[in-house]
C-alpha cells in the first residue's frame, strides 16, 4: 500500500485482508518476478521521485497514471532475496534504536506521573491554580531588549521539532527578516504544536542552544515559558507531552477539519496542582540523567540510517 494524497509515498505491506479509501494506491506484486518485500523497498526509494512528479496542490495528489509509470529495478528473485536481508537487518536495528529511546521517554514520563499524579486530576498536596498562572503563555517580543534589526536568531519550523521532544535549531537568520509572521521564543521555553495532527502526535520541545538564545519560528507553535522560583522548564514539557494533557487538548481544539488548534484561551485555563520548585527540579535533574543515554543511541541510528540509504542508493538507482 502506498499513500498518494498528502503525505506522498509512505509504504507499508498489509498482512490481512483490507479495505481503504482513495488516499492509498494497492500494488499487487507478480511473485514470479517481485517479491513484495523488495517492492516495498523499491518504492520507499522512489519517495522523492513520487513527491516531485506529485500534482501541485494545497494536498498534494499523485494520480494513477502518474504512479502507473514511475519505474522501479527488479533484478532476479535469488538477488532480491540477497536486498531483502541485508535491509531487514538494518531496518530491524533502526527499530531497536528508535524502541530504545521510546523507552527513555516512557521512563520519564511513568516518573512525571509517579510524582506528580496525572495532569487535571486533583491533588491536596499542592495548590491547585490554572496553567496560566505558571507560566508566560506566549511571551511578547517587544519585551526582550535583544532584539535588534541585525542580530542572528534561530528558525524552526514545524518540520524541526520532533514527536519525542527534539528539536533542531541550526538554522540562522536574521531578527528583521521573521519580526513579523513567525512566532518568537527564547532559551527554555517549552514549544508546544497547536494545529491538527501535530498536536496529537506529540510534537513540542524545551528550546535550547537557540543562536543568542533567541528563536522565531511556525505560528503553529504556543509558547510556555517557565516563571523563575515557580515552574521548571522539564516539569512543564514532559506534562504537556503527556498523553492525557494531550487527549485532553484535542477536545477542546476549534475550527473546521484538518485545521484544527488548540486555543491559548485552553491553555491559560487548563487546571494543574503546582508543585514546589524543588520537586521539580529534582525531577528536572532525573530527565537530564535519563537524557544522557541519548546521544550514544541517536549516533548509533544516524549511522544506521546513513547505511541504509546508502545501500538502498546501491540497490535501487
Amino acid at each position: 500500500m502506498v499513500t498518494c494524497i498528502g503525505i506522498i509515498g509512505k509504504v507499508a505491506i498489509n498482512q490481512v485482508e483490507c479495505a481503504f479509501n482513495q488516499q492509498i494506491n494497492a500494488v499487487i506484486p507478480d511473485i514470479k518476478k517481485c517479491l513484495p518485500v523488495y517492492l516495498a523497498y523499491a518504492i520507499q526509494y522512489k519517495q522523492a521521485e513520487l513527491q516531485n512528479i506529485a500534482n501541485s496542490s494545497v494536498v498534494p495528489i499523485l494520480n494513477k497514471s502518474q504512479f502507473s509509470n514511475v519505474e522501479v529495478t527488479v533484478p532476479t528473485l535469488t538477488q532480491q532475496h540477497e536486498v531483502i536481508d541485508e535491509l531487514e537487518k538494518i531496518s530491524e536495528l533502526i527499530a531497536l534504536r528508535k524502541q530504545q529511546l521510546a523507552k527513555l521517554d516512557e521512563l520519564v514520563k511513568s516518573r512525571f506521573i509517579e510524582l506528580f499524579g496525572v495532569p487535571g486530576a486533583k491533588s491536596d498536596q499542592w495548590p491547585r491554580m490554572s496553567l496560566g498562572d505558571c507560566c508566560i503563555l506566549n511571551p511578547k517580543k517587544n519585551l526582550d531588549t535583544r532584539l535588534v534589526p541585525e542580530l542572528n536568531v534561530s528558525f524552526v519550523p514545524m518540520s524541526a521539532v520532533s514527536e519525542d521532544g527534539d528539536m533542531e535549531v541550526s538554522e540562522t537568520r536574521k531578527y528583521e527578516d521573521v519580526k513579523t509572521g513567525f512566532t518568537y521564543f527564547a532559551d527554555n521555553d517549552i514549544l508546544f504544536a497547536k494545529i491538527t495532527p501535530c498536536m496529537e502526535n506529540g510534537k513540542g520541545a524545551i528550546a535550547r542552544k537557540l543562536i543568542n538564545g533567541i528563536g522565531f519560528g511556525s505560528t503553529e507553535f504556543h509558547v510556555l515559558r517557565p516563571i523563575q522560583n515557580k515552574s521548571n522548564p522539564y516539569w512543564l514539557y514532559v506534562m504537556t507531552a503527556l498523553e492525557s494533557f494531550r487527549t485532553s487538548a484535542k477536545a477542546n481544539m476549534t475550527g473546521s477539519a484538518g485545521q484544527k488548534r488548540v486555543p491559548a484561551s485552553y491553555l491559560e485555563a487548563y487546571q494543574v496542582s503546582l508543585p514546589p520548585m524543588e520537586l521539580q527540579e529534582q525531577f528536572a535533574s532525573f530527565v537530564k540523567q535519563t537524557n544522557q543515554s541519548k546521544p550514544v543511541i541517536r549516533q548509533s541510528l544516524d549511522r544506521l540510517e546513513t547505511l541504509k540509504k546508502s545501500l538502498m542508493q546501491e540497490y535501487f538507482a
